[in-house]
Parts: structure tokens; C-alpha cells; sequence
């Protein structure tokens, strides 16, 4: 069993899908579907396109990819929390790489 990172766009069409098919989800099932419709702001397409060129970037990994186009950061406060759990200390310019990757799906 291997494991993947998915993102909330991703969740909330899996779950409008399987609610659509079967017409009715479990509670944790149906909590995380409105937790996903009330964060994911972006289309399922434009979530994989933001997390392929999160990705291309070099210090990113496929996990910090997905938590940047969950959290679609603006400010380097953000992005630095998103880095935190990693270690890993952003130069601005890698921080206003990502910046700028977010607001062209804005």
C-alpha cells in the first residue's frame, strides 16, 4: 500500500461524487465534504495545475505542494508556516516564487 497526497478540491469532488452515487455519506464522510467546500476554492484542474508548479520548484515536496494550493497563501507569514513542520528556512525570493505561483489562481 502506497500512500498520496491529496488535496481538498480533489476530496470535495471524490465525496460530491460518492454522495451523487449513493445519496447519502456517513457523518465524518459528510463533515469533511462541507470542510472541503468551504475551503477548496479553486476547480479540481486548476488545484493540479497550482500543485505541478508548486512542485516543479526545487525545495517543495509533493506534500508542501498540496498544503499550498489548500491554503493558497498571499503573505510570507503563510508560506513560512506551511515550511515550518519542514525545517526548512525560505529565502524570500523561493517565498515570493510560491506567492506569485498562488495569485495566478486567484
Amino acid at each position: 500500500m502506497s500512500e498520496q497526497y491529496v488535496s481538498l478540491a480533489e476530496v470535495r469532488d471524490l465525496l460530491t461524487a460518492e454522495n451523487e452515487k449513493r445519496g447519502e455519506l456517513s457523518t465524518i464522510q459528510r463533515s469533511a465534504m462541507n470542510h472541503a467546500q468551504t475551503i477548496a476554492k479553486l476547480s479540481l484542474e486548476q488545484t493540479n495545475a497550482l500543485i505541478a508548479e508548486a512542485d516543479a520548484l526545487d525545495f517543495t515536496t509533493e506534500s508542501t505542494s498540496c498544503k499550498i494550493a489548500d491554503l493558497l497563501p498571499k503573505y510570507p507569514e503563510d508560506v513560512r508556516a506551511i515550511f515550518a513542520k519542514e525545517r526548512i528556512t525560505l529565502e524570500a525570493d523561493n517565498i515570493n516564487k510560491i506567492i506569485e505561483i498562488v495569485d495566478k489562481y486567484l
